[in-house]
């Protein structure tokens, strides 16, 4: 299985801190958190990567090399000032990515969830497979609901939040215009609607690395852990 790491983003809420170093570059536990993620596929068999990038993305590409350090074999994607948005990117190199089902990774989560479990018992069925994780503070209502494993819209349910990990059938992108900036919800809800969506909670840790704020209290929980 190939996978994707999300690294395009701007980095706006993280703001001073992102106007020279690109988000996936910030220290987390005395590394760059990107760096997490690549040690995390290379423990879990997965050998291919590709990486998206915009803002400031030469360091990226200056940081991580070809990935030979790691195991890996590392392909970067430049996208144009502002970014293509998470579907736009992914379908920007599904040619890379191959016919199979494929792992994501946003650069900007921390989680310790098991890559090769999560990624060799996913059921793709034309569309996606989601890691869910309980509700954090600063977003309290939530994206999705489950049913067993079959993914729902909240409608009122309890909820979890996308974790921003998740295997997808390069199906759900074909008819994403190339170039075109699109967000990956829309291709979810409609996902939900053909019932080709599914999805698990993961019981342990996740955070969402957005604020200058939650950079900190991860470090500051990963220094005392």
């Amino acid at each position: 299985m190939k996978a994707m790491l999300l690294a395009a983003g701007r980095g706006e809420r993280m703001r001073p801190l992102t106007d020279h170093t690109p988000k996936p570059l910030l220290p987390v536990g005395g590394k760059p958190l990107i760096v997490w993620h690549l040690e995390k596929l290379a423990r879990a068999g997965l050998r291919d990567v590709i990486i998206n990038h915009a803002w400031l993305g030469q360091q990226i590409e200056q940081a991580l090399g070809d990935g030979a350090m790691w195991g890996l074999t590392i392909t970067y994607s430049p996208e144009p000032p502002g970014a293509l948005e998470t579907a736009g990117g992914i379908a920007k190199v599904l040619p890379l990515l191959g016919d199979a089902p494929f792992l994501v990774v946003s650069s900007d989560v921390f989680c310790d969830a098991d890559f090769g479990r999560f990624a060799h018992s996913a059921p793709i069925t034309g569309g996606a497979h989601l890691l869910l994780a309980d509700n954090p503070p600063h977003h309290r209502q939530g994206d999705f609901s489950l049913d067993g494993a079959r993914l729902l819209a909240a409608n009122g349910q309890p909820t979890l939040t996308y974790t921003g990990i998740g295997i997808f059938s390069p199906a759900l992108f074909r008819a994403v215009p190339p170039d075109q900036p699109l967000k990956l919800r829309p291709l979810l809800d409609a996902a939900i609607g053909h019932g080709i969506a599914t999805g698990e909670r993961h019981p342990g840790c996740w955070a969402d690395i957005g604020t200058p704020e939650r950079l900190a209290a991860l470090n500051e929980a990963l220094a005392t852990r």
